[in-house]
C-alpha cells in the first residue's frame, strides 16, 4: 500500500536480477525466505515444501474489519500519526497457490479502493506480492517478493518514492492468532535503516470471503462475467507462422468484482493437452480515460504480469489491444468479448507481427454460465 504516484519500472528486470543476484540474499532476507528445494535451508527442514505453501494464506481467507495506524508523511522524519477504519475480503486462487484480497481504506480526506495479488513460484521458492491503486488504476506497483517461517512473513522490493530509490519490506505477524497484523517499511539506504510507516490490524468478520459493497458510479461493462462457467476452448497451437492445428480442451472460470466495481478478477482453469494451466485474469477500470485495463498472470511463469490490453466495451463488444512480445520480437495483442448474454459469452485472441495491418487468430473460448 505504498500509495505514492507511479513511476517507470521493469518488474521483468527487478525478477531477473534478483534471481542472478542471489534470490533472498540480495535483499537481505533470512534464508528461510523463499529457499529452493536443493538450499541448506530446505535440506536442514527449516523451509517447507512446495505442496505446502498451498496453507501459506488460508489464514487470511475471509472478511475483515481492518484499523490502520499510518504515518502521514514518509522517509522526512515525521512522528504524526494517523488512524482510520478500512475493510478487506480475501480470496484463494491458482489452486490455493495465488490469492487476491479487496481493499476499502478509509484514508481521513480520501477514501479509497485497493487490491494486492499474490502468487508462489516454486520455481524460486518465493510469493511476489502486487499492490494496484484504486486512484492510480492503470499502474501495479513493483512486488515484493518472500514467504513465512512460523507466526511471521517477510518480504522484500525495490521501488522509488517520490524521485527517490527505495527498499519496502512487508512483514506479517500473529498471522494464526485471532488479530493478526502487518507492516510496511521503507529504506533509504539498502537495508540500514528502516522506517515503519503503515500498520493494518485484522479482526474477523466472515470465515468466507463476501465481495465488498460497489460503488455507485462503478461502470457496468463486466457485470455479465461475474460468476461461475464452463468453458470451451480452441487454441493455435503456433502463432504467426502460418499454423493451422489447434487444440481443444476445457475449462473453468470463477470472476467476481473488486475496486468497488472498478475492477473484476478471474480466477481460471485450462486443461491444456500439455496438462492443467491455471492463471488469473485481473480488469480495472481508469476514469480517466475511459477504458479498461486487463492483465495477466500465467501459472507457468508466477512472478511475471503479463503487460496489460486496454480499450472499452461499445454496445455488445468489448475490443482490448496492447504491446507484447512473442519469441523475442515486439507483436500487438487483441482480445475481444462479444455474444453476451446473461448466460454466455465469446472471447477472442489475435496477434499481429505488423503493427495491427493484419491479425491471425489463435485463441477462441465460449463461456456457458454454472452459476
Amino acid at each position: 500500500m505504498t500509495s505514492h504516484p507511479p513511476t517507470p519500472f521493469s518488474r521483468r528486470a527487478f525478477l531477473r536480477t534478483l534471481a542472478l543476484a542471489g534470490g533472498a540474499g540480495v535483499l537481505g532476507l533470512p534464508d528461510w525466505v523463499g529457499a529452493r528445494p536443493d538450499s541448506p535451508a530446505a535440506a536442514s527442514g527449516t523451509v517447507m515444501e512446495h505442496a505446502d505453501h498451498a496453507r501459506d494464506w488460508a489464514w487470511l481467507v475471509g472478511n475483515w474489519d481492518v484499523w490502520h495506524r499510518r504515518l502521514k508523511e514518509r522517509l522526512v522524519g515525521d512522528t504524526h500519526w494517523q488512524t482510520f477504519a478500512g475493510r478487506s475480503a480475501l480470496w484463494l486462487t491458482l489452486g490455493e497457490l495465488g490469492t487476491i484480497d479487496d481493499n476499502v481504506i478509509e484514508l481521513p480526506g480520501d477514501p479509497y479502493r485497493g487490491l494486492t495479488m499474490r502468487a508462489f513460484d516454486p520455481g524460486t521458492g518465493k510469493w511476489s506480492i502486487w499492490w494496484l491503486d484504486g486512484r492510480t488504476p492503470t499502474h501495479i506497483d513493483p512486488p515484493v517478493l518472500g514467504g513465512f517461517h512460523g507466526d511471521t512473513g517477510l518480504f522484500f522490493g525495490h521501488d522509488t518514492f517520490k524521485g527517490r530509490p527505495i527498499t519496502m519490506r512487508f512483514r506479517w505477524s500473529d498471522i494464526h492468532s485471532s488479530r493478526p497484523w502487518w507492516e510496511q517499511a521503507f529504506s533509504a539506504d539498502d537495508g540500514a535503516r528502516w522506517e515503519v510507516n503503515w500498520r493494518n490490524y485484522f479482526t474477523r468478520t466472515s470465515a468466507m470471503p463476501i465481495p465488498l459493497p460497489k460503488l455507485a458510479d462503478a461502470p457496468r461493462d463486466f457485470d455479465f462475467l461475474v460468476g461461475s462457467w464452463n468453458v470451451r476452448h480452441r487454441r493455435l497451437r503456433h502463432r504467426l507462422v502460418g499454423n493451422h492445428d489447434w487444440d481443444s480442451f476445457g475449462g473453468t472460470l470463477v470472476n467476481w468484482p473488486v475496486l468497488g466495481g472498478h475492477g473484476n478478477v478471474g480466477d481460471n482453469v485450462m486443461a491444456l493437452p500439455s496438462g492443467t494451466v491455471r492463471g488469473i485474469g485481473l480488469r480495472a477500470f481508469d476514469r480517466a480515460s475511459r477504458q479498461w485495463l486487463s492483465w495477466w498472470l500465467d501459472s507457468r511463469t508466477p512472478s511475471v504480469i503479463e503487460p496489460p490490453v486496454r480499450g472499452r466495451r461499445m454496445g455488445d463488444v468489448a475490443t482490448f489491444i496492447g504491446d507484447d512480445q512473442l519469441d523475442g520480437r515486439s507483436i500487438k495483442t487483441r482480445v475481444v468479448w462479444s455474444r453476451i448474454t446473461a448466460h454466455s459469452a465469446r472471447w477472442e485472441q489475435s496477434c499481429s507481427a505488423d503493427g495491427g495491418a493484419t491479425w491471425e487468430l489463435n485463441w477462441v473460448s465460449d463461456f456457458t454460465r454454472t452459476a
